[in-house]
């Protein structure tokens, strides 16, 4: 899927988009180097485990953290749980992170992005305080920019592959209709995994309510941030 060529083609080079794609591969590269019993420490450590962020916002401390908890809102935005995870994710930044950079700046892209990702972090934790597996991935942070996306160019058109049994069929959709329907996929899978017997905010091993929580919040933050303004020249 690539997004056609909008009313206001990037005239910058998105510095920050590409930062974060290699912040994310770089941390990749570094999980597929340890072992099972390492990986799973790591993400304990650095990932968002809903259970023990609970015990820290009532006062708790956790003595095997090597961090305050809430700097997993952070890390946990450049973990990655696989080779799809990460390349999906990835993809998705690189389409739509660009012109969502051009508009608001780089400074201000990398706060917004940063902002969305914790925000969306915390919305999954709404509905899972009690889990203890972890929560990763730039996809809540992703979902922010989607939000802020669609927002910004609801008519800009979005070529993509539509599978049809053994054949495809490449079709253009416009930014409101791709990203609406995901945000209603999201939304609609959160709301059917509160019935899971573990309840818990997740269907799959999928953080359905950070991407909608994330969605959301791009959407509302964009403006904020100067999305529907004219190009930054904060660059």
């Amino acid at each position: 899927m690539v997004p056609l060529r909008d009313d206001n083609p990037v005239r910058i080079t998105p510095y920050v988009t590409y930062g974060l794609i290699a912040a994310n591969i770089v941390v990749f590269l570094y999980e597929i180097t340890l072992l099972p019993p390492q990986l799973d420490a790591f993400f304990r450590s650095w990932a968002v485990v809903p259970r023990e962020l609970s015990l820290t916002l009532e006062g708790a401390i956790i003595p095997t953290s090597p961090v305050p908890e809430w700097i997993t809102l952070i890390s946990s935005q450049f973990l990655h749980g696989g080779f799809l995870h990460i390349a999906g994710n990835m993809l998705f930044l690189w389409i739509f992170g660009n012109n969502v950079e051009e508009r608001l700046g780089h400074i201000k892209y990398l706060i917004f992005y940063i902002t969305c990702g914790v925000l969306a972090a915390l919305s999954q934790w709404l509905f899972a305080q009690g889990s203890t597996i972890p929560s990763l991935g730039a996809s809540g942070a992703i979902a922010g920019v989607m939000g802020a996306y669609i927002l910004r160019y609801p008519q800009a058109e979005i070529v993509t592959l539509i599978p049809l049994g053994f054949f495809t069929n490449i079709v253009r959709v416009p930014a409101y209709f791709f990203l609406g329907f995901w945000f209603v996929q999201q939304a609609f899978n959160g709301l059917a995994s509160l019935n899971s017997p573990v309840d818990m905010g997740m269907q799959g091993g999928v953080a359905y309510w950070a991407h909608a929580g994330g969605f959301i919040f791009g959407a509302i933050l964009g403006p904020l941030f100067g999305l529907l303004s004219n190009p930054s020249e904060e660059y």
